[in-house]
């Protein structure tokens, strides 16, 4: 049986908090006791504010470029010049949109900078700098404080080309392989698989967001039981980026 629970409790988040410590003690709120192979997901946002990545656009003064694109999309230039730090290329701009190759690989809207769930008018929240280390420091800190090897999934939402709404996608992975590779099995009748390559983590994240609240802070992250993985030790979501040499929709 698969599971999926919200991990209920959780406080405002901060700069310097112990965010393993901070979900474990959830998970006694809510009387579940962490096994091995559990799944965490846990929302960027709270991973940002925990590593000190909230920036208060006050203190930000936009280039020549971000005052240009501010004016092509109607968006603040100061935001649009965080886009431009966060970002290796500008791909798209319509008006309250800006599509981006983040620095991190990632083709998203507005380079992943949000300003929902965020204290004060001012201030707006990028991505974490490397997420699957952010990942990897959960997973190593609740090893450490509850003695259990557990998965932990950074997501993020995301939109997709060609299709309406956005969806959670993971960030940043430890412990779990993002994709598993079916090429070369069999189908029920015999056809040799050639391309199928199921994006796991993503489906993980998107399962996910279903009971993490999106409008509301305080359930920023949850726990997946009952789904075999495969343990990587050198995960990296890096892995679920489409290369540009294969990338038909830019």
């Amino acid at each position: 049986m698969l599971t999926l629970t919200p991990l209920q409790n959780i406080p405002l988040i901060r700069q310097d908090d112990n965010l393993a410590d901070i979900l474990l003690k959830s998970l006694q709120y809510t009387k579940i006791e962490l096994q091995n192979d559990d799944i965490l997901v846990v929302a960027q946002k709270i991973v940002s504010k925990a590593e000190g990545r909230m920036r208060n656009i006050a203190d930000v003064v936009p280039s020549v470029r971000a005052l240009e694109l501010a004016e092509k999309s109607q968006k603040d230039a100061r935001v649009v010049e965080l886009m431009l730090q966060e970002s290796n290329e500008v791909l798209r701009v319509r008006v309250g949109t800006i599509i981006v190759e983040h620095k991190l690989g990632f083709v998203c809207a507005n380079a992943g900078i949000d300003r929902s769930n965020v204290s004060g008018d001012r201030n707006v929240v990028p991505l974490p700098k490397n997420p699957n280390a952010s990942a990897e420091n959960i997973r190593k800190e609740v090893k450490l404080l509850a003695g259990v090897d557990v998965a932990v999934i950074v997501s993020d939402t995301h939109g997709r080309p060609f299709r309406v709404g956005e969806i959670n996608v993971a960030v940043g992975v430890a412990g779990i392989k993002p994709i598993r590779d079916r090429r070369g099995e069999k189908d029920l009748f015999g056809y040799v698989l050639r391309v199928k390559q199921t994006a796991i983590a993503d489906e993980l994240s998107s399962a996910a967001e279903l009971v993490i609240g999106q409008a509301d802070e305080g359930i920023p992250a949850a726990i997946i039981r009952g789904y075999k993985y495969s343990t990587d030790e050198n995960a990296a979501e890096t892995a679920l980026i489409r290369p540009k040499e294969r990338d038909l929709f830019r």
